[in-house]
């Protein structure tokens, strides 16, 4: 994100990256809901810092940032509003967390997008609260692929073919494209349940019942449309 000189900024944010610097500083690569942002916490790593505490991973976090004529801005206040320290007792969650904000640093340094912000901020509380584990990552894969303009298309078949709801589907990975077939894995309910978690927020998704079935075919076309 570009910064103007000499401006003082109050935003929600999290932590996607924290880089040790000097004898006590840290270097914050942020997320917030005006997109990426980096900024130094002078004296964070010190036993009495009153800066510590706000600047943790997986945490939503409120920050203030003074940016001088540099890139870089400079903390000066953090304040911890939610830490979602569950995701760290279980070591499959908090890979995937860490591969989210990985991933949505990368596609943020090219996109001042609010949506960048507004998945961190759905799928953290959602493996927090102990939301499925492969639900949240199919969803954050069809979303991510929306932020980089790989989003699939869920209405038409690799012919151009609208599709029915009486058919079922596979997944066409040369083309990238669903293809009819007799004992496909994707039904219509499938294919709903796919247009919901790219239109809807994650808590709604959560609530829809009968997907166990459904849920490792579309991880595997989620994962494969971001060559995961």
């Amino acid at each position: 994100m570009s910064q103007n000189t000499h401006k003082d900024i109050k935003t929600l944010a999290y932590v996607l990256r924290r880089t040790n610097f000097g004898e006590a500083d840290r270097i914050l690569n942020l997320i917030t809901p005006s997109g990426k942002m980096t900024a130094i916490a002078k004296s964070a790593r010190k036993e009495k810092s009153k800066l510590a505490g706000g600047i943790e991973m997986f945490s939503l976090i409120e920050i203030n940032i003074h940016f001088g004529k540099g890139e870089m801005g400079l903390v000066t206040g953090a304040k911890m509003l939610k830490y979602y320290g569950k995701i760290l007792a279980d070591f499959e969650r908090m890979e995937l967390a860490a591969l989210i904000l990985k991933k949505i640093s990368l596609v943020a340094e090219s996109l001042d997008s609010e949506e960048c912000f507004n998945i961190v901020n759905a799928a953290l509380p959602a493996l927090d609260r102990g939301a499925r584990r492969d639900l949240v990552e199919a969803w954050f894969w069809l979303n991510y692929a929306k932020l980089s303009g790989e989003q699939i298309n869920l209405y038409r078949d690799v012919r151009g073919n609208k599709l029915e709801a009486e058919k079922k589907y596979d997944w066409n990975i040369d083309e990238a494209a669903f293809m009819e077939k007799e004992n496909g894995s994707f039904d219509a309910d499938a294919i709903k349940l796919m247009r919901l978690m790219t239109a809807t927020e994650l808590g709604v998704v959560e609530r829809v019942k009968g997907i166990d079935d459904k849920l490792q075919p579309i991880l595997r076309v989620a994962r494969g449309i971001n060559k995961i």
